[in-house]
């Protein structure tokens, strides 16, 4: 059993998480025996097995089979190899289950060493880690000296949603420009608080990573992420942004640093932040100047211890999504799939606003042909009712007043 420590408290790896696959798999000369997998704190390890056979192939994630750093190549590697897939990289996603958290991932073995083939297999592996505290702090321990007594570290975790966190969709996919909510929590209590600070969104790959949030919780670029909103009781921070992702993959990972601060006594003061132009948190910057001004009452050591210890209480949270491009005609079939929007917004796709100016366009070629003939009828209306009789002008005109003799 293997274990690892994830937000303060042990993860235990949970045992009979993968089904085996037993049936024999054929694949241009190499015969798949068996593929087992094991659960590591920071990886999920498969090995695979021949009949008797050496290996001659490539094993990786689905949909990275193109110059991934997580593609393994295999040259007479025996009967017996072994694939490492880490737990936070390579298309590995992971969701919340009741006992913990499960990481999950599809591995594909192709035969051939450089050709990818309809001959390839793929299979899907799975590790579920059961996050309990198994530690119980004790009020005294064997001998005469007491165990000192500490509040248990509360567990925090990350969740990415679709659009608000109260409507309780999980994102797994999602599109560019789609509103998305990264939620960062601890557990309900009154002892600490959280900070979210250096946060960085990564491709999964090891080719590409974003900065997002700096050490004084600021944003780096608002118009990637913004800042992040907290609840009164400081135990929980979210922040609604629009999806992004890197040009090369469709798998996008964030990592953020969570800082737990001791509500009593001010630990949690500079919190939430307030940052000013320059990304700086205006309320450290005035915590560190009171700092200073207690140096001379004796309080500097006691400060800095309180530094370490809040060191000490620092963990790292992980989530992941696959964003993809949005095509105009998925938009069209799929709207449930297009970029959330705000209520006083209005959006329609390319080919109805089409549809829509042709439409227009029809309809007022007749309303002016309508009109033409409307005038046309009037004027061949007055035309038939006008008189005909003779005009007093009929006759030759004279004027015997300029006439001469």
């Amino acid at each position: 059993m293997t274990t690892s420590i994830l937000c303060g408290f042990l993860l235990t790896i949970f045992v009979g998480c993968y089904a085996r696959h037993n049936e024999v798999l054929t694949a241009v000369g190499n015969q798949l025996s068996d593929v087992d997998i094991e659960c590591n704190s920071d990886s999920i390890e498969v090995t695979i097995s021949t009949a008797g056979e050496e290996f001659n192939g490539m094993v990786y994630p689905k949909g990275l089979s193109e110059n991934s750093s997580c593609l393994a190549e295999y040259e007479h590697a025996g009967s017996k190899i072994t694939y490492r897939l880490p737990l936070r990289s390579c298309n590995t996603m992971s969701h919340d289950i009741s006992e913990g958290v499960e990481y999950f991932n599809t591995v594909v073995i192709q035969p051939h060493s450089k050709l990818v083939t309809s001959l390839g297999r793929g299979f899907h592996v799975r590790c579920r880690y059961q996050t309990k505290n198994k530690t119980e702090p004790a009020a005294n321990a064997i001998g005469t000296t007491p165990a000192k007594k500490s509040a248990p570290l509360p567990t925090c975790s990350m969740h990415i949603y679709v659009g608000r966190p109260s409507e309780h969709v999980i994102a797994e996919h999602a599109r560019i420009g789609e509103y998305l909510t990264l939620l960062i929590s601890i557990d309900e209590q009154d002892t600490y608080g959280l900070q979210v600070t250096n946060c960085i969104v990564k491709d999964g790959l090891g080719w590409s990573e974003q900065p997002l949030i700096n050490n004084d919780g600021c944003p780096i670029d608002p118009d990637v992420m913004g800042p992040f909103e907290y609840s009164k009781n400081l135990t929980l921070a979210q922040v609604t942004y629009p999806a992004h992702k890197f040009p090369f993959t469709a798998s996008v990972y964030y990592k953020c640093n969570v800082k737990l601060c001791t509500k009593k006594n001010g630990g949690c003061d500079d919190v939430p932040p307030i940052c000013d132009p320059t990304g700086h948190n205006v309320r450290r910057r005035r915590r560190k100047r009171q700092s200073g001004e207690l140096q001379d009452r004796g309080s500097l050591e006691k400060l800095r211890l309180q530094d370490e210890d809040l060191r000490d209480k620092s963990v790292e949270v992980y989530g992941g999504l696959y964003v993809n491009e949005v095509d105009d005609d998925e938009e069209a079939e799929n709207p449930s799939t297009l970029p959330a929007r705000s209520d006083d917004e209005f959006c329609v796709s390319t080919r109805k606003f089409a549809i829509g100016i042709a439409i227009a366009g029809v309809l007022l070629m007749l309303a002016v042909i309508l009109l033409v003939a409307c005038i046309v009828h009037r004027r061949r209306r007055r035309k038939g009712t006008s008189t005909t009789g003779s005009s007093i002008y009929s006759g030759p005109y004279s004027n015997h007043a300029y006439s001469r003799d």
